[in-house]
């Protein structure tokens, strides 16, 4: 971890001064937190709907359809508007996706939209 913050971009201020100083910077850090917790859900229901959409497009990695399922843009919709894109999305699917679409909607309820850095 040590390793880690030594490696870490940092960020430069500089205030605009009329007295001429000699060129004399500080250095700040800027870190942005996000609940782990969260972020674990989220990757989580990422790697379960990447191994489902396997199981219904019954495919290799490199056959499966050009598809995106976006956490985000489901939890701006209702229950309902989530449910009607899920099944617009997975059209081309000859299987039945009920238990997909069902499992899914399950998985997000709670998730917040990451749109940007959560407040503590």
């Amino acid at each position: 971890m040590a390793s880690e913050a030594s490696a870490q971009s940092r960020v430069m201020f500089q205030a605009k001064d009329k007295t001429e100083e000699p060129a004399h910077r500080k250095l700040g850090k800027l870190t942005v937190k996000y609940n782990r917790k969260d972020l674990q859900r989220r990757l989580d229901i990422e790697e379960w709907i990447d191994g489902q959409l396997h199981l219904l497009f019954d495919c290799e990695e490199e056959e499966i359809p050009e598809l995106e399922i976006d956490i985000d843009e489901l939890l701006e919709l209702t229950d309902e508007g989530q449910r009607t894109r899920l099944q617009e999305l997975l059209q081309e699917c000859g299987k039945p996706k009920e238990e997909f679409i069902n499992g899914l909607l399950y998985r997000i309820k709670g998730l917040r939209k990451m749109s940007g850095p959560l407040k503590k």
